[in-house]
């Protein structure tokens, strides 16, 4: 395998420039470097602090032209220069080589400066005027540079050079573009001199797509097809029988009968980054797709962005199929749920371990068993909801697990619910219901029975938006998938402030505790607020009303109040339920019915009322205007026809 790139092959097509900023104390040569790489002649007279400095794209191999800024030193300038380093893809600190002083500055100060303005850039420390260095004392600038790298490890490298002599001068600029376009610390741990685990997990998979065969090793072919890939150059017999020779070498398992292994792809690419060739190993990486963080570009992933508000991204059965294969595939022991470490391997692909299910608001959001091991049920519920909630990144995960179908067939996009509301139906498989109620009402415990987890009596606040998500069985065996998301009391004001607030919402559940009047009356509030809201925008949700907490001895009129809110708002009468005695009363089915029914148990208002008998008399004066004109217009004929006839007797 070559680490080769081929001649003006831009690497990192998503950048157009790299941005530098010289920084260093004062006369330490920071404007003669730059007019020296700009010029490729020593100036004899240069300016304090050079204006904005440009080398061309042709100056370097990766053909991506560099800017450099110049600094000035003084501090009343301090302000400008943190500005600059902002804007700043790198940074080439300065000192002189024959001042041991602003090299002792550099530990002391300017590196601790950068980190105070937690610039997370790579920094390129440069020693100039190397040819003023007194002979006599000679400096190892590895074991000089070393402690201090080893302090600071956003120095990407060190560097001396004289701009009188022309001295690595074109070298400085190089590396500091280098260190930006292909980036040590994403791929490579200095301290363990290992590859980072998330290149690890991108090289996997990388080596398994390569892997047509499944063999586990990559043969000739396979090695011969990768380089064409990504260098675009094939290799020769002699090379293959060279690269799997260093690699045997020096890890035995990395070549079998077979071919190279996962082990010997993964040495070869620590060969190369320690060699300092990291291009080799970011070409490979940026062909199959990946960025500087080591993901997926969610931006070139073909996500359906052309939708409106009220529709919905899902999975089509293409994708269900594939990850219905997966889970099979990873279900060792066919047990029918997935344990940790199944799922750790599932995974092993993609940048994190379990993918990105261990952190709101995918963590707790799906049933498991007693064991804690994740169904296929929960599985695909987990993959329904992210593709709900975030498109681009369940896209970009059903790629890391091996997802080779045209990925625009991943996704289909629903029809927009205001159509499904005139069609009385909805041909949805997912629906998203928004959770209302007042604190202490029940809504956190609402969504974890969903789930079967058991019934918590201590009350916790919910800090912040979360989601269950489950299928609910309905008549005659088909399965719906509900996403319950709870809205807390605090945001609602919020939510509602937007015009498209309720578009994402197939359905709304306002719970109240049964037993305090004060909750049914603000859940009612609650109620109106959401009912309003749609009345005056075109995203009116079917709601139902959760009389949560039937354990609890109801207040007097609890079950009168909640009826006469229901009847006078024309939506279905009250559910009774109680989690803790797990007596749902077929919420979660009925639920679903409301949202399959959308043109249904939408609640009116009064303002509603009133401004759809507005509406009727406008649309009956309409007609009435349109039935006169119409008749002042037969009248009008009429009249020119007798007229017409009395004309033709008279003559």
């Amino acid at each position: 395998m070559s680490g080769d790139s081929p001649e003006g092959t831009t690497i990192s097509s998503r950048r157009s420039t790299v941005r530098v900023v010289v920084l260093g104390d004062h006369a330490t040569g920071k404007s003669s470097l730059i007019a020296a790489a700009a010029s490729d002649t020593f100036p004899e007279n240069v300016l304090p602090v050079l204006p904005l400095t440009h080398l061309p794209a042709d100056y370097f191999p990766d053909g991506i032209p560099v800017i450099i800024i110049d600094t000035p030193s003084s501090l009343e300038d301090k302000g400008k220069v943190e500005e600059e380093l902002k804007l700043a893809d790198a940074i080439v600190l300065t000192y002189a080589c024959d001042q041991p002083e602003t090299l002792t500055r550099l530990q002391n100060f300017w590196l601790p400066e950068i980190r105070r303005l937690k610039v997370k850039i790579p920094v390129i420390v440069v020693g100039c005027k190397l040819d003023l260095r007194d002979e006599h004392y000679p400096i190892n600038l590895e074991l000089v540079m070393g402690p201090i790298m080893q302090q600071f490890r956003e120095i990407e490298t060190c560097i001396e050079c004289s701009a009188a002599n022309l001295v690595q001068v074109t070298e400085v600029f190089y590396y500091a573009q280098k260190a930006v376009l292909h980036p040590t610390a994403p791929l490579f741990d200095q301290e363990s001199q290992t590859l980072q685990p998330r290149c690890i997990r991108a090289l996997k998979r990388i080596f398994l797509l390569c892997d047509h065969d499944m063999d586990s090793a990559l043969n000739d072919d396979e090695l011969n097809e990768f380089q064409v890939r990504c260098f675009n150059a094939p290799l020769q017999p002699s090379e293959i029988v060279d690269v799997k020779r260093v690699v045997q070498e020096k890890v035995p398992e990395g070549v079998n009968r077979l071919g190279l292994t996962l082990k010997g792809f993964l040495y070869l690419h620590a060969l190369f980054i320690e060699k300092g060739r990291l291009e080799t190993t970011w070409t490979v990486l940026r062909e199959f797709g990946y960025n500087d963080d080591l993901e997926l570009e969610k931006e070139n992933l073909p996500v359906p962005s052309e939708k409106a508000p009220d529709q919905s991204v899902e999975l089509t059965s293409e994708a269900v199929d594939f990850l219905k294969g997966i889970f099979r595939l990873f279900d060792s022991n066919k047990d029918g749920a997935l344990q940790d470490s199944e799922l750790d391997e599932m995974f092993s692909t993609a940048p994190e371990r379990w993918g990105p299910w261990n952190e709101a608001p995918y963590k707790d959001s799906v049933e498991r068993t007693e064991l804690g091991d994740l169904t296929l049920s929960g599985f695909l519920s987990q993959w329904d909801l992210m593709t709900l909630i975030d498109p681009p990144q369940s896209l970009a995960y059903l790629i890391y697990l091996g997802y080779t179908g045209d990925p625009a067939t991943a996704f289909c996009v629903t029809r927009k619910r205001s159509l499904d509301f005139k069609k009385q139906h909805t041909q949805r498989h997912v629906f998203q219901c928004f959770v209302f109620g007042p604190k202490n009402s029940g809504k956190s415990a609402l969504l974890t029975s969903f789930v079967g987890s058991p019934f918590q009596s201590k009350y916790n606040l919910t800090s912040d938006q979360c989601y269950t998500v489950n299928t609910v069985d309905q008549l005659g065996g088909t399965k719906k998938t509900l996403i319950l998301h709870e809205i807390q009391e605090d945001d609602v004001k919020e939510l509602l402030s937007s015009k498209e607030s309720l578009a994402a919402c197939d359905v709304a559940v306002f719970l109240y505790d049964s037993s305090d009047e004060h909750s049914l009356k603000r859940a009612s509030e609650l109620l109106m607020d959401v009912a309003m809201k749609g009345e005056d925008s075109e995203y009116a949700v079917p709601c139902l009303l959760v009389a949560a907490k039937d354990d609890l001895h109801p207040y007097p009129t609890s079950l009168k109040d909640s009826e006469m809110i229901c009847l006078t708002m024309k939506i279905d009468a009250p559910i009774r339920m109680s989690v803790k005695e797990n007596d749902t009363n077929d919420a979660f089915l009925r639920i679903v019915n409301a949202a399959e029914r959308c043109h249904l148990s939408v609640p009116e208002t009064e303002h509603g009322r009133n401004k759809k008998h507005y509406q009727q008399l406008v649309n009956r004066s309409l007609v009435i205007a349109s039935v006169g004109a119409a008749v002042a217009v037969v009248a009008f004929a009429a009249y020119r026809a007798y007229a017409l006839r009395k004309s033709n007797s008279a003559s």
